[in-house]
């Protein structure tokens, strides 16, 4: 793998580096995910599995209620 150097502004760097870790990855993981997504080289299967692991950090806000027929058709 070859290293690249990127200059950004400083407060740029680092809400990237908070947005990587919000998602537990690396910046440099973050950036080159990015590259394989614009270059096209990263697989489907790849993509697939980030937005799986993305659905389970997902927080519902149901706390077991569900839906009900009749409250599904309410018109009122």
């Amino acid at each position: 793998m070859k290293n690249i150097t990127l200059s950004a502004d400083e407060t740029l760097i680092e809400a990237a580096r908070r947005e990587a870790a919000r998602r537990g990855q690396s910046l440099n993981e973050l950036i080159r995910a990015y590259m394989e997504e614009l270059a096209g080289s990263r697989p489907p299967d790849a993509e697939f599995e980030r937005l799986r692991e993305l659905s389970g950090l997902a927080v519902g806000r149901r706390r077991g209620w569900r839906f009900n027929r009749d409250e599904i058709h309410d018109r009122s």
